[in-house]
C-alpha cells in the first residue's frame, strides 16, 4: 500500500496451494503478483485511487486441500467418504478460494457449482438456479448479507432434501439435507427445530437471514460445523434420541451470535461462543428440561475443579477453542442475567443483536451497552468474569 490516505499500490489476499494462472484489477492483468505460503501478492498496473472501489479477478486451479495448523488440526476444505464439505472456523477459507481471511472482513457472496447430477450442492444463502446438464447440475447460490470468510461453506454429498418449516410455530424457512439411511432419526431429532427458532426469536430477536438449513454427512464429524445460514452435524449426531439437541440449539444461536453479530477479531471469541452455550441453556429452560440456573450452578461446580489459568475476554490463539471460553463465557452470561433481571437481561440481548446486525462487534461494545442499561455498576461484574482468571461465585438471586 501506499502512504495513509495515498493511492492502494499493492494488496495480499490469502489462497492455499493452488496454481494461480492469473490476476485482473479491475479487467486489466495486474503488473506483478506472487504466490507463495499461501498469500498471493498483488501489484496492479497502476496505484488504485484512495476510497475507489475495484475489482479483483483470481484464474487458479488445483484440488482442494485443508489448510494445516498448530493449534486447530487441518482446517477448511474436507473430503468426505461420498462428497466434500467445508468447515472454515478460523482460517480455513483459503483451502477453496482467494480471500483477506479475517473475521471483519465481510462480504456478501455468489457460490457456484458444478457436481455430477446425483449429489446434492448446499451454501449459504438461497438457491438462485439449479441447470441440469448431460451428467451434471450446476448450482447457484446467492447470499447478500455480509458474511465472513470462513463462514462460507460448500457441502456435497448425496442427501434427501426435507422440509422443516413450521409456519404455524415460525415463518422462517428452515430446510435440511439428510442421507436417506439417517431420515428416521432426523425426523425425531430435528422436530423441534421450528419451536427452537420461535424461542431464539422471543429471546434474541428477529432471525438476522433469509432462512436456515442444515446438513448432516453420511460421516461422522467430532463436533458440528458453524456457517452462516446453515449448520453441518455429523452422522453420529443424530442418535433418534435427541440425545446432542443441546447441539442443534448452539448451531442455531451462532446464526445471531457469530454470523449477524461477526468478532472484530479472534479475541473476542466468547460473544460466539459463550453466547451459543448460553442458548443450551436457554433452549433446555424453555422446552420444559432443566434451568439455566441449575445448569450454571452445575457448570460453575465443574469449572472450580479446572485450571483457572483463562481470560475469558481474551484467551490468546492457542486457547480460542477452549471449552472453559464456552463455559465461563456462558456463566458471564448468566451472572449478568441473575443481576438485572430477565426483562431487562432479554431486552438488552435483542438490543445487541439489533444495534449490529450484520456487522462486527467486541467485548467493550457489549459491556457498554450492559452498563446503558443497568440500573446498578457492572465493572466489578464484567471484571471479574471477563478479565480475572480466578473464577468468581455466582451471584444470588435478586
Amino acid at each position: 500500500p501506499g502512504a495513509a490516505g495515498g493511492p492502494l499500490s499493492g494488496f495480499s489476499l490469502d489462497l492455499g496451494a493452488f496454481r494461480v494462472d492469473g490476476v485482473l484489477v479491475d479487467g486489466a492483468r495486474a503488473a506483478r503478483y506472487t504466490h507463495r505460503a499461501d498469500k498471493l501478492r498483488i501489484r496492479p498496473a497502476r496505484p488504485l485511487p484512495a476510497g475507489a472501489p475495484f475489482t479483483v479477478e483470481v484464474r487458479y486451479v488445483g484440488v482442494p486441500r485443508p489448510v494445516r495448523t498448530r493449534h486447530w488440526g487441518d482446517l477448511g476444505w474436507e473430503q468426505l467418504e461420498d462428497g466434500a464439505l467445508v468447515a472454515g472456523q478460523p482460517i480455513g477459507a483459503p483451502s477453496w478460494f482467494p480471500c483477506n481471511d479475517h473475521p471483519a472482513d465481510k462480504a456478501s457472496y455468489r457460490i457456484e457449482v458444478t457436481a455430477p447430477s446425483p449429489y446434492t450442492v448446499i451454501a449459504p444463502g438461497t438457491l438462485d438456479s439449479c441447470t441440469v446438464s448431460a451428467s451434471t447440475t450446476t448450482w447457484v447460490y446467492e447470499h447478500p448479507a455480509p458474511m465472513s470468510s470462513y463462514l462460507a461453506t460448500v457441502q456435497i454429498g448425496l442427501y434427501d432434501l426435507v422440509e422443516l418449516t413450521d409456519a404455524a410455530v415460525s415463518p422462517v424457512p428452515q430446510r435440511a439435507a439428510v442421507p436417506p439411511r439417517l431420515r428416521d432419526r432426523f425426523d425425531h431429532d430435528f422436530a423441534r427445530q421450528p419451536r427452537m427458532m420461535a424461542a431464539f426469536e422471543d429471546r434474541f430477536g428477529p432471525y438476522p437471514f433469509d432462512e436456515y438449513a442444515v446438513v448432516v454427512t453420511d460421516d461422522e464429524l467430532e463436533v458440528p460445523v458453524e456457517a452462516q445460514t446453515l449448520a453441518i452435524f455429523g452422522a453420529n449426531h443424530v442418535d433418534g434420541q435427541r440425545g446432542c439437541e443441546r447441539l442443534v440449539a448452539h448451531e442455531l444461536a451462532h446464526q445471531w451470535f457469530g454470523n449477524s453479530l461477526s468478532v472484530a477479531d479472534w479475541r473476542h471469541i466468547w460473544l460466539n461462543e459463550g453466547f451459543a452455550k448460553y442458548a443450551e441453556w436457554l433452549w433446555s429452560e424453555a422446552s420444559g428440561s432443566v434451568p439455566a440456573a441449575v445448569i450454571a450452578a452445575r457448570t460453575r461446580a465443574r469449572l472450580a475443579d479446572q485450571p483457572q489459568d483463562l481470560l475469558v475476554a481474551d484467551p490468546g490463539m492457542p486457547r480460542m477453542f477452549d471449552d472453559r471460553v464456552y463455559q465461563r463465557g456462558a456463566l458471564t452470561l448468566h451472572a449478568l442475567r441473575t443481576v438485572l433481571g430477565d426483562d431487562t437481561f432479554f431486552a438488552l440481548l435483542r438490543e445487541w443483536t439489533a444495534t449490529y446486525r450484520h456487522a462486527t462487534v467486541t467485548t467493550e461494545e457489549f459491556t457498554a451497552l450492559a452498563r446503558r442499561r443497568a440500573a446498578q455498576p457492572l465493572d466489578a461484574l464484567f471484571t471479574a468474569w471477563l478479565h480475572t482468571p480466578r473464577l468468581p461465585e455466582l451471584p444470588g438471586p435478586r
